[in-house]
Order: structure tokens, then sequence, then C-alpha cells
């Protein structure tokens, strides 16, 4: 089965330590992981931010005063799937070396869990839509030769 298309804006706004996070995040397996995790056609921009840029999101936007991992701003969902991806490049460093994983895997973890909140899934509405949109962020990953992010031991 092909997978949808995607057109990809990939931004990174002023970072400490940008040529990491550009190392974690190479155009192709961005556009790998979010065409995995998509359903249909897509445009999407990811931008990896720093934590001043992500805390401000998302207080304003969420209210919610503290940066966060990643950020999904979703605008249209049919006939083409309409989003931007905002990743906080701090957040996801500790959080990747708190879960002892790659800086490379968290990302793809992250695109993908934002790609699937771009197409309408939720995993704060109840337990059981946070149960299938796991399930199906594993089987991304899976498919993508990742481990299950929520479960350090299994492959």
């Amino acid at each position: 089965m092909a997978l949808p298309s995607l057109s990809l804006s990939l931004q990174f706004g002023d970072l400490q330590d940008a040529a990491r996070h550009r190392a974690a995040l190479p155009r192709h397996k961005v556009m790998r992981c979010i065409r995995h995790a998509l359903a249909t056609d897509a445009e999407i921009t990811v931008r990896i931010v720093d934590a001043e840029e992500g805390q401000a999101l998302n207080r304003d936007y969420r209210q919610q005063d503290h940066a966060t991992n990643v950020l999904t701003f979703d605008y249209a969902t049919a006939p083409v799937v309409m989003a931007d991806l905002v990743l906080c490049a701090p957040v996801v460093a500790r959080e990747a070396k708190e879960q002892q994983k790659t800086l490379a895997d968290h990302y793809a973890h992250l695109l993908v869990h934002g790609t699937l909140h771009a197409q309408g899934w939720d995993h704060e509405t109840s337990a059981a839509d946070a149960d299938a949109m796991e399930a199906r962020e594993i089987k991304i990953l899976a498919g993508l030769g990742l481990k299950n992010p929520y479960r350090g031991d299994q492959t």
C-alpha cells in the first residue's frame, strides 16, 4: 500500500545545541515518521523550538504555563490534513535522557503522536481513546523499526 503524500516544512528556531537536534531530525526521517502515521495526504509544518517559545505557545493556546514536548495545531483533516507540529527541543532532550531513549527515537515517537492528533486522535477524552491512540502509535513505530515507547523492555 502506498503511503500518503506529504508536503513538509521543517523549521528550527533559535536553539542552544541546534546541531544535535538537526542531526536527530534529518528531513527524510521526519518525512518517513509522519507519512507512516498518516491516513491521507497532508501539508504539515514541523517547528523545533526553545523552551521560551514552547512555553508561550502552550500558555497562549492551552492555558498551561509550561513548555511541553509536542503541540499540535490542526487546521483541517479532510480532504487533506493541514497542521503544525511544534516540538520543544529542551523538553524532548530531557525526556529522552530520563526515558533512556535516543533523541532521534523520542522525536520519532512525538512526530507520530502529533500527526495522530492532527488527524483527530485524542488521548485526553477517555481511557478507551487513550488506549486506542497508544496502540496505534506502537503499531506505527514498530513499522518504522522502533521499540514500544511505553515499555522500555519490549521491542
